[in-house]
């Protein structure tokens, strides 16, 4: 019984990642390209800006 379950929850998992790839690589689809690409140049602007000047080594201010 519970391994029923598992197979059914865990191709839930691979249908989901499945979609989730067409969705990303659908080459025929504009807003779909659009939507993607600005979503990854907003992680990676956000990423550029929170972690660039990271400088563990210094020593941090008295407050």
């Amino acid at each position: 019984m519970s391994g029923s379950t598992v197979k059914k929850g865990s191709s839930g998992v691979v249908e989901w990642v499945r979609s989730a790839c067409r969705f990303a690589s659908d080459r025929n689809d504009f807003r779909r390209n659009l939507l993607v690409n600005l979503g990854l140049f907003a992680a990676g602007v956000w990423v550029a800006r929170n972690l660039s000047d990271f400088d563990l080594m210094a020593p941090q201010p008295v407050t």
